[in-house]
C-alpha cells in the first residue's frame, strides 16, 4: 500500500468523478499525488480561489499493484517528455481519453507556462522539452473512471 494525498478544501472522504475540470493535465478525474508537501500547496490554492476558511489534504492508501493491471487501461508517464507535452495539451483541449488511471509529472505553475507556450506556438515540442527538463516536476496519478476510484481508502484529513 502506498499514501497518496489530494488537496482542497473540505474533507474528501469519498472521492468522486463529478466535480473535475475536464480541461485538466489528465482530463476529467480525481487528482491525488504521493508527495504531502504538493498537495499542501495545491490545497492552499484552492482555498485562496474559493476564498475558502481552510485547506485540507486527504489522505488514502492505495494498493499499487493495481498500476500493473493488465486489466485496466492504464497511462504512465516517466517523465515531461513529448508524449506527455502532447497528452497534456490535448487534455486541456477537453479532448477526452479512455484511460483507467493517468500517472506522471503534474504541471505547477511554470511547467504550465512552458505548456501554455507551446500550445500557443511561440515554443516548438523540442524547445519546450528541454525548459521542461530545467524544471522540478512533481508526480500526479489521476483517477478516471469509477472502476478504479473506488481503490482508494480514506484514513485522515490534515488541515494545512
Amino acid at each position: 500500500m502506498i499514501k497518496l494525498y489530494h488537496g482542497s478544501t473540505v474533507a474528501v472522504r469519498k472521492p468522486s468523478l463529478r466535480p473535475g475540470r475536464p480541461n485538466a493535465d489528465f482530463g476529467k478525474g480525481f487528482y491525488t499525488t504521493s508527495n504531502y508537501e504538493q498537495a499542501v500547496r495545491w490545497a492552499h490554492i484552492k482555498q485562496e480561489r474559493e476564498e475558502a476558511s481552510k485547506a485540507v489534504v486527504s489522505v488514502y492508501e492505495f494498493d499499487e499493484t493495481l498500476l500493473d493491471n493488465p486489466e485496466l487501461n492504464i497511462r504512465k508517464f516517466t517523465g515531461a517528455d513529448e508524449p506527455w507535452l502532447y497528452f497534456v495539451t490535448d487534455c486541456r483541449k477537453s479532448r477526452g481519453h479512455n484511460y483507467d488511471l493517468v500517472q506522471g509529472p503534474v504541471a505547477n505553475d511554470k511547467v504550465f507556462t512552458t505548456v501554455n507556450l507551446f500550445e500557443s506556438g511561440v515554443l516548438s515540442a523540442e524547445a519546450a522539452i528541454l525548459q521542461l527538463k530545467a524544471y522540478k516536476t512533481y508526480d500526479q496519478l489521476s483517477f478516471h473512471t469509477e472502476r478504479v476510484i473506488g481503490a482508494l481508502r480514506f484514513v485522515e484529513a490534515i488541515e494545512a
